[in-house]
């Protein structure tokens, strides 16, 4: 069965923080619940706020993060980079821009120090929201940082995922600019429903370059809602994932349920997805 994983912070009660965060005090029960469940994988998150707290940033923390993986067999293939969400320098004012997109360079590349520690291979960087990519200046100056961040990342050995709210043409000429061999699309089919998009049309037109799926729903124009209530049609996604020949993980990033009930939400979203793989022979 393919590998399936879960975004981190989505085994912990949100207690006023909002649908995705950095669990501080309770990423390493988060292990353990996601073991407990059947969760292959955690789609690690590096964040802004206090991200010199964050375990990939600290030796010890390094540490004890494999320490985890190794006991519960739970693994970090994924490191989601919420950081450039907060921090895009191509926002800021010309006099700011340049100190911004330098920190972000020196950021991405002792997170990829760590990631390499840990045997993770995969950076998703979000170009969506308040890093979303709007006119041809912010367009240029994305390429450029990507081609810099693709040249380090190979220095480790690490893929560079982009998650975007292209439409599905723009989005491949978008990665065919970058021209490197280590750039790849990260596919959200939530983020693609809610946008309005064709899920068949954007996954073929991204083809090979697919290589991180988020599973998630959310009725156009607005926001995240549970598996199968929303505009995403997931025979589309699943039966077109299949007929490309994608052949990673699956990612769960879908709405939350009540605080105290996150075992029982993903268990229900795990049965959610496993029926699609096994509908369309996805092993």
């Amino acid at each position: 069965m393919r590998s399936l994983g879960i975004m981190q912070g989505r085994l912990t009660s949100t207690l006023g923080r909002g649908i995705q965060f950095f669990p501080f005090d309770e990423w390493k029960e988060e292990f353990k619940a996601a073991q407990e469940i059947g969760i292959d994988e955690i789609e690690w998150i590096f964040d802004y706020p206090d991200y010199q707290k964050n375990p990939l940033w600290t030796e010890k923390g390094r540490k004890e993060l494999s320490m985890i993986i190794h006991e519960t067999g739970v693994k970090v293939h994924a490191v989601c980079w919420d950081y450039f969400m907060r921090r895009p320098f191509y926002k800021y004012e010309a006099s700011d821009a340049l100190k911004i997109m330098e920190e972000n360079k020196m950021i991405i590349q002792k997170v990829f120090e760590a990631m390499s520690e840990i045997k993770a291979n995969l950076i998703e960087i979000p170009m969506v929201d308040d890093s979303s990519v709007k006119n041809e200046n912010e367009e240029e100056a994305a390429i450029t940082f990507i081609r810099w961040v693709c040249d380090v990342a190979e220095k480790y050995g690490i893929i560079v995922g982009l998650e975007t709210d292209f439409p599905p043409e723009k989005f491949s000429r978008f990665l065919e600019q970058i021209k490197k061999d280590n750039v790849v699309a990260n596919y959200d089919s939530g983020n693609s429903s809610g946008l309005g998009y064709n899920h068949r049309e954007e996954l073929i037109s991204l083809g090979n370059y697919v290589y991180n799926v988020h599973i998630k729903d959310r009725v156009k124009g607005n926001g995240t809602v549970a598996l199968g209530t929303g505009s995403a049609d997931f025979d589309e996604v699943f039966g077109t994932l299949k007929e490309i020949g994608y052949k990673n993980s699956f990612i769960l990033q879908a709405a939350r349920g009540k605080d105290g009930e996150e075992k029982s939400n993903i268990r229900q979203q795990i049965d959610f997805v496993k029926a699609y793989l096994e509908k369309y022979s996805i092993e």
